[in-house]
């Protein structure tokens, strides 16, 4: 079922997430966030993740649809070193507006599976900027909290 995305401003964004205890049945919620993520490509033309606070659930779930669906559960993200990147970040709550932040390159993610395997995966460029991205909103983080400065916003035409 496709869910209202939460706009910026709403104070749910800025809410800390909760960890998903084995056994959670999220198969609702995963199938939330994949309609969602897709009613918003048809609309927006864009749109390769969303986080579970975006539609108002506390947990700590990313739904990622690029060439393949994986879905993070209680992802831990690590960077192996402190090379960055300076990027303009878009987000689904805020979809007219870019934001420019400095993300790090390469990021490993450690996370559950939903069938409670544990994997772990090496992101870098583009991918690691939208894994750290997604993962903000999980500790109630936003892109316009990351600006580089007040001069580093832009609407997108």
């Amino acid at each position: 079922m496709v869910k209202e995305i939460l706009l910026l401003g709403n104070t749910q964004l800025y809410e800390v997430s909760k960890e998903v205890q084995k056994g959670e049945n999220l198969t609702e919620l995963i199938q939330n966030l994949r309609d969602t993520l897709l009613d918003y490509r048809k609309k927006y033309h864009t749109g390769r993740a969303i986080a579970a606070p975006q539609i108002g659930v506390k947990k700590r779930v990313i739904y990622f649809y690029t060439d393949k669906e994986i879905v993070f559960i209680n992802p831990i993200l690590t960077f192996s070193n402190n090379e960055k990147m300076e990027i303009l970040d878009d987000c689904m709550s805020f979809p007219n507006l870019l934001v420019k932040v400095m993300r790090y390159k390469k990021c490993t993610i450690t996370y559950m599976t939903p069938e409670w395997k544990q994997q772990k995966m090496e992101l870098d460029g583009d991918l690691s900027e939208l894994l750290q991205h997604e993962y903000d909103h999980l500790d109630g983080i936003l892109a316009t909290m990351k600006a580089i400065d007040n001069k580093s916003f832009y609407f997108k035409k």
